[in-house]
């Protein structure tokens, strides 16, 4: 089969394509023929050996895809023609994956394999984040970094469909009416969000601040909050990772909670497949589309991934091994 492979991580413009071995199937495996997979900020980092999962050298990279089970183990709730999601650390850059069953999720019809393909790492790590790890409620304002990214625009849906009010911190212009586009309801740029969000709370701040960019932004995203305000450390895209003075917490009554969904639900066999089963009432009702920015073949996987590095993505790219 055809796939996407990271030879040496030499990052992103470095992966090759061609022929590799079809996997065959595990006893608890299913086979998905992949249509479509969508481009991460793990998979960047995977291919300059900078992610803290390190695969042996060579690996088929993609972790996030949606397609059409082939084969299914007996007594698993899938059958051969299923439209199915999913989740793997690697392979996903492929014509085919095999993977756990607990791994794999059933797609709504009226869901499309790329649209399918960008739900199961940024939306389902968002419910977790908003719902379990931040208590999000209806009528809280939520203040989100990195808005025009997949965890970003992921953020925004959810949290407007949950009722709250949210604030979009983008670097660019272009990225502040992509963002209204998805559904925020204000837009304003990194430098100098912390007064623009005093102004726009007429000094209250906000209930949450979602952070998947750290770096020198976040002493002002906790001065951003309110009293017993959150603050979710997504991840670092920035590259630098963040410390924080307890005074700070202390003095306003706020909190800082990490967000690992992986470390979460790695004991918990059952609970990535309870956060499907809550996405798909907001997926069935229309508040989940999530938007793609554009969409290329296995051949251009290379510049799929470099556009992450480059900052040019809005909401997500998504590579089609199959024309």
């Amino acid at each position: 089969m055809r796939a996407v492979q990271v030879t040496r991580t030499d990052g992103p413009r470095a992966v090759e394509v061609g022929e590799v071995p079809a996997p065959v199937r595990g006893d608890d495996q299913v086979l998905v023929e992949v249509h479509a997979a969508g481009v991460n900020f793990p998979d960047l980092l995977l291919t300059k050996d900078m992610y803290q999962y390190k695969p042996s050298l060579p690996f088929v990279l993609g972790g996030e895809f949606a397609g059409v089970v082939t084969e299914a183990p007996e007594g698993s709730e899938f059958s051969p023609g299923d439209r199915v999601a999913g989740t793997a650390t690697v392979g996903a850059f492929a014509e085919l994956l095999a993977l756990p069953a607990r791994s794999v999720y059933p797609l709504p019809d009226k869901t499309g394999f790329v649209a399918g393909a960008c739900l199961t790492m940024n939306y389902l790590t968002m419910t977790f984040g908003l719902l379990t790890r931040g208590g999000l409620k209806e009528g809280e304002t939520v203040l989100v970094h990195g808005a025009a990214g997949g965890i970003g625009t992921a953020t925004i849906q959810l949290a407007k469909a949950i009722g709250a009010r949210v604030i979009a911190v983008v670097s660019t212009g272009e990225k502040a009416e992509f963002v209204r586009t998805v559904g925020a309801d204000h837009a304003v740029l990194a430098d100098g969000f912390k007064d623009a969000v005093k102004e726009l709370t007429g000094g209250r701040g906000v209930d949450m601040v979602v952070d998947p960019v750290g770096g020198d932004r976040f002493t002002d995203s906790l001065r951003s909050l309110a009293t017993l305000g959150r603050l979710l450390v997504i991840g670092f895209t920035a590259g630098d990772i963040p410390t924080v003075k307890v005074n700070r917490l202390l003095l306003n009554n706020i909190d800082v909670r990490g967000v690992g969904l992986g470390a979460y639900a790695g004991p918990r066999p059952d609970f990535l497949r309870g956060e499907w089963d809550r996405l798909l009432p907001y997926l069935e009702s229309g508040a989940v589309v999530p938007p793609v920015s554009g969409t290329f073949p296995l051949e251009r996987a290379a510049e799929a991934i470099a556009q992450l590095e480059d900052r040019k993505v809005l909401g997500k790219v998504v590579i089609v091994p199959r024309p």
